[in-house]
């Protein structure tokens, strides 16, 4: 009697391949998240080299996976769920005085309509939730710092910081290229104060500051204090500000005394700038002979996909001639409650360091000490390996949530990094009116109108990614796109009327 055939087992290539495909149709994998690498694979399933590749090459032809450049594949967006990324502003434009209004007003009536209320939601901040920071390392360095100096908290810490806390952030800025000394630091509250000082160092009341376009709305809010007027430079969400822009108002405009720039991760765009793009800003700035002033308060959030490709490097790190002046904070990366920042401001180092004792005096130890702790431990490189993971997860379920709830028309540019979505609304719909909406639902957006002084981005939103997407994250995403829909009915059904009575 012939017994049947048996039929053949698929090659061990398909299998694996099955299985990374239900993987990422569950969800246990998703899309913008890399693929294990092919030595991981080798080593997870024991298979050889040549099957690990058949796998990853097979889901690729199918378009499961996509290939990056030196850094492997990830898990490619579903076409149902891409959006268009955010138009880029005209990129050379002549300044336009209409952006000295003030920014106060609008800023203000922001944030107190944002307090006013118990929210349910909060979307309008760029910060982690608070169990996604290292509390308990940290509480454990500020422990045993009181063990080893209980009276640290009843002695005055060193006007410019504490020592150990310093030379901490040396040796870490030696990571982007920088060769800093500890007396090259002022430790300063947060970055906001370090912004402060700098701005009084290098700048007069009346003076001019060209900033980004979009930028941080408390940079505005700063500049206006100090009675300095700011002149928004055109800014790329992808190759951050306009060098050609920048050239153009340095050469057209009295008094510009410095230009303010985030180089990775802008607030709120998250664009990065090239190398070749910040050292020919750091030549301008050298050439007309004006503070470049650096923020680099989310370089420690970038991609890990992105540092595989060209390690990080700050502007200052080309600058021999005291121009750049560089500001860093903790505040978004490590811990917002230790208000931590610092600066290291080249030719106007020492005029900071004065202007920092006048205003506040030194920095307390015991944050300074805890940090300092931390930051040195191979810990803290884990714990940001594993923060940058997350947030890469919560972008893009957040990314996802928008493409899937937000009408047709909308535009998103998916950041390599960071905390935050920069959208662009369909139909140059209001975001204030929909800011107005979510706030009558307690919820709280950051509307694109706060980020600039023009009456550019009424139709942009910033939402925050920081916070674990739960079911009522994405319930309150499927919520703001329906506001957003009846947004579109609305002044749609508007300019019907308009149209009719006419």
């Amino acid at each position: 009697m012939t017994m049947p055939a048996a039929h053949p087992s698929p090659p061990k290539y398909q299998s694996l391949a099955e299985h990374y495909r239900s993987a990422i149709q569950a969800g246990s994998l998703l899309p913008g998240q890399r693929m294990p690498s092919l030595r991981e694979l080798v080593r997870q399933h024991a298979v050889s080299l040549s099957t690990a590749m058949h796998v990853c090459r097979l889901l690729e032809s199918e378009g499961t996976l996509e290939a990056r450049p030196r850094s492997g594949y990830f898990v490619r967006t579903p076409e149902r769920s891409r959006l268009a990324p955010v138009n880029d502003p005209p990129m050379q434009r002549a300044p336009d005085p209409a952006q000295y209004v003030g920014i106060h007003t609008k800023v203000s009536e922001f944030l107190a309509l944002g307090r006013m209320q118990r929210f349910k939601t909060n979307l309008s901040t760029a910060r982690c939730a608070p169990e996604l920071y290292p509390s308990q390392a940290l509480n454990l360095a500020a422990q045993r710092s009181l063990r080893q100096d209980p009276e640290q908290l009843v002695r005055a810490a060193p006007p410019q910081g504490c020592l150990e806390f310093r030379e901490v952030l040396a040796q870490r800025a030696m990571g982007a290229g920088m060769h800093l000394s500890a007396n090259d630091i002022q430790v300063t509250n947060g970055c906001t104060e370090a912004l402060n000082l700098v701005l009084r160092a290098v700048a007069q009341p009346g003076d001019t500051i060209a900033v980004e376009s979009p930028t941080f709305y408390g940079l505005l809010q700063t500049l206006e204090s100090l009675g300095l007027k700011a002149l928004e430079i055109p800014t790329s969400p992808r190759t951050g500000i306009s060098v050609d822009a920048v050239e153009l108002a340095l050469r057209n405009t009295q008094r510009i005394k410095a230009v303010v720039v985030i180089p990775y991760l802008q607030n709120p765009t998250g664009s990065i700038m090239p190398s070749s793009h910040k050292q020919a800003l750091l030549r301008l700035c050298q050439q007309h002979d004006v503070a470049l002033i650096e923020d680099d308060t989310y370089s420690a959030l970038v991609d890990d996909s992105v540092l595989r490709e060209e390690p990080l490097r700050a502007i200052k790190s080309w600058d021999d001639s005291g121009h750049v002046v560089y500001c860093a904070s903790l505040h978004k990366s490590l811990a917002p409650g230790l208000r931590l920042g610092w600066v290291s401001a080249g030719r106007w180092q020492t005029r900071v360091e004065m202007l920092k004792f006048a205003a506040s005096r030194s920095n307390e130890r015991l944050a300074q000490r805890a940090a300092a702790s931390f930051i040195a431990s191979a810990a803290y490189d884990r714990y940001l390996r594993r923060l940058r993971s997350i947030l890469a997860t919560q972008r893009t379920q957040t990314a996802q949530a928008v493409a899937s709830y937000f009408p047709p028309g909308t535009r998103l540019t998916v950041p390599r990094g960071g905390l935050s979505l920069w959208v662009e609304l369909p139909h140059q719909l209001s975001a204030t009116a929909l800011f107005h909406a979510a706030l009558a639902e307690n919820m709280v957006i950051a509307p694109g109108t706060i980020f600039t002084n023009s009456n550019r981005f009424e139709n942009h939103l910033r939402v925050n990614c920081g916070w674990p997407f739960t079911p009522e994250i994405d319930h309150a995403f499927a919520r703001l796109g329906q506001m957003v829909g009846a947004l579109a009915h609305a002044t749609s059904g508007a300019k019907a009327g308009r149209l009719a009575a006419s």
